[in-house]
C-alpha cells in the first residue's frame, strides 16, 4: 500500500504540473504568415486567434478569393504551430501514455 500511496502523490504532483503547464500555454503565442507576409495570424496556445494582419496590397475587391485563401492558409499554419507548442510544453507528462485527446 506504500507503493499505492507514493503513486497517487505522483500522479497528483504531475496533475498540478500539468494544469500549470495548460495556464502557461494561454500566455504563449504563435505567429504564422500566407502569401510571403501579406497575411500574418497570431495565436495563443490555447488556440485563440488573438491578431490577424492583413496587407493593403493584398486587398483586390476583383479577387477577394485569393485573400481568403491566404487568411485560412496563415490560420491553418497558426493552429498547426500551436498544436506542436502544445505537444512540446505538454508532451514531457504524457510521453509513453496512450491518451489520445487529452489536450
Amino acid at each position: 500500500m506504500k507503493n499505492m500511496g507514493q503513486m497517487m502523490k505522483q500522479v497528483q504532483k504531475m496533475q498540478k504540473q500539468m494544469m500549470q503547464a495548460q495556464e502557461e500555454l494561454k500566455e504563449k503565442t504563435v505567429e504564422a504568415t500566407a502569401g510571403g507576409g501579406m497575411v500574418t495570424v497570431v495565436a495563443s496556445g490555447d488556440k485563440r486567434i488573438l491578431d490577424i494582419k492583413i496587407s493593403e496590397e493584398v486587398v483586390d475587391p476583383d479577387d477577394v478569393d485569393m485573400l481568403q485563401d491566404l487568411v485560412l492558409a496563415a490560420m491553418n499554419e497558426a493552429l498547426k504551430k500551436v498544436d506542436e507548442l502544445v505537444e512540446q510544453d505538454m508532451g514531457k507528462y504524457t510521453k509513453g501514455m496512450n491518451m489520445p485527446g487529452l489536450f
